[in-house]
């Protein structure tokens, strides 16, 4: 049984990432695939995917670098795409509480990917108290999936989805439904206006200039229509 008053442990983040975990893998076997195909050594696609850890971003940064960009050019694009991040661990300590543990955050807060950061909120929102131990369970059960699916794929060879079309296709759909998912499950009225908001700028950047000033547009209108509503 849990001790309410120590929060959730390592074990029960393990749990609540499972979901997370069966999204992860196949996409990351996916690149793992697409990385060999492209070029790279299985041990550079897995290392990639333990060092970038960037989801999606890892296919446009294999994109850009099979296509004969700078490595400049490729740093500098994801970390346009994933400066995000950066507001992840404050929103998740704002609804923690003042009295939440913070001493291991440097830790737990590199995991705080799009997927782990929405079941997290989720799990605040609906009542959980906040533990380090959960956080770290989390996060390790995504990094697994992902790492692990990435030298599985890279193991397969590049020709391993080639003889299922409609699987390779559809890949690259499942990280954006999981988050999907993640985001309905913790939206309220008071939440609405600001998902619009970034919606909306996210739909209008990437028509007007890029995928990445989308991305961008729409975590900057999102961020300043909560606190304008606060």
């Amino acid at each position: 049984m849990t001790d309410q008053t120590k929060g959730p442990g390592f074990g029960a983040g393990l749990w609540a990432g499972l979901p997370i975990a069966l999204g992860y893998f196949p996409i990351a076997f996916s690149f793992g695939v697409a990385a060999v195909r492209a070029g790279l050594t299985g041990v550079e696609a897995t290392f990639l995917s333990l060092v970038i850890y960037a989801g999606a971003s890892q296919f446009l940064a294999l994109a850009l670098l099979a296509g004969g960009a700078p490595v400049l050019v490729s740093a500098f694009t994801l970390i346009a795409m994933n400066l995000r991040h950066l507001l992840y661990g404050p929103a998740l300590m704002k609804q923690a509480g003042a009295a939440a543990p913070r001493r291991l955050a440097w830790a737990w807060a590199w995991g705080l990917t799009d997927e782990v950061f929405g079941q997290a909120l989720g799990a605040l929102a609906r009542g959980q108290r906040f533990s380090e131990a959960w956080m770290f369970g989390l996060g390790l059960a995504a990094y697994g999936a992902w790492t692990g699916g990435t030298a599985l794929g890279a193991w397969a060879g590049g020709g391993a989805l080639e003889a299922y079309p409609a699987l390779n296709a559809g890949l690259g759909f499942m990280l954006a439904a999981l988050f999907l998912s993640l985001l309905l499950s913790i939206l309220t009225r008071a939440a609405l206006p600001a998902i619009l908001v970034a919606g909306v700028a996210t739909v209008a950047g990437t028509l007007m200039w890029s995928g990445t000033a989308g991305i961008l547009a729409g975590m900057i209108g999102g961020a300043l229509a909560g606190v304008l509503r606060r």
